[in-house]
């Protein structure tokens, strides 16, 4: 029997990367799952994929920045199968490479939104839900980022220190009502992302040694390794954890 047997997860984030990997993973464990994102093609694929493994997935179109796409997907996995168990708020996007002087303001509001507010609308609409069931698990996505400093990445930095510190906050709330809320701070994870940033950061060399040294194992995570930390705490092996920050770096932080 798979870790996840008869649990109902959410991942938004899910086409692509560290959800995509994620959405295998936890089907392979036995979840049923609704799958998030704004890529309806590459979201269809996944899904098609999980099922054609004999796996339980369904698409569905969601900006995790607009309450009522989040409301909605909370919703489609309680009128589908029954209730919520697991939400992985996975979804991020990164925004440009730029010192904060030339920063398009636009580009920050459009940064928190998707990696901050994204993930506090996820907790408001699933966490009473799965209180009301019994418990639950929810993961969110933080970075190194939100604990260093990466120039250039301003917006970056900020909308994941916040979901670090708003995973804190929402996890004493919850705390007795067993819904556990975590976060999860991976270093460079070989992903669309990171390959867009490293490419961003060309244009400007003076930014760009921040990612000379990957980590002391000498190689970026895969989304894979990322995908088993949000099994572990999607599973009853993490029962007695929450408001707490797994770092998933290769040592990058221990420097």
């Amino acid at each position: 029997m798979g870790r996840l047997e008869g649990k109902v997860a959410v991942i938004t984030g899910a086409a692509s990367g560290i959800g995509r990997a994620t959405a295998q993973l936890f089907a392979s464990e036995g979840a049923s799952l609704v799958l998030a994102d704004i890529d309806d093609e590459a979201g269809r694929m996944v899904e098609g994929a999980i099922r054609s493994s004999g796996g339980r997935a369904v698409f569905k179109h969601v900006d995790v920045s607009v309450a009522e796409d989040v409301k909605s997907m909370v919703e489609e996995a309680v009128e589908r199968y029954g209730g919520l168990d697991i939400l992985f708020n996975n979804a991020g996007v990164e925004g440009v490479v730029s010192g904060i002087a030339d920063y398009p303001e636009e580009q920050f509001d459009r940064v928190i939104a998707v990696n901050l507010k994204g993930v506090w609308l996820g907790v408001k609409y699933a966490a009473p839900i799965m209180a009301r069931r019994g418990g639950g698990s929810i993961i969110n996505m933080a970075s190194i980022t939100g604990i260093v400093g990466y120039p250039g990445m301003s917006a970056y930095c900020a909308s994941k220190g916040g979901v670090i510190a708003l995973t804190r906050a929402v996890a004493v709330e919850y705390a007795e009502r067993n819904v556990r809320i975590n976060c999860i701070a991976p270093g460079t994870v070989e992903t669309p992302m990171t390959r867009r940033i490293k490419s961003s950061l060309e244009k400007f060399p003076e930014l760009s040694g921040v990612f000379a040294k990957v980590s002391p194992m000498g190689r970026p995570a895969t989304p894979e390794e990322i995908a088993r930390t949000a099994l572990f705490l999607a599973s009853d092996d993490s029962s007695y954890i929450t408001g707490t920050c797994i770092v998933v770096d290769g040592g990058y932080t221990a420097q």
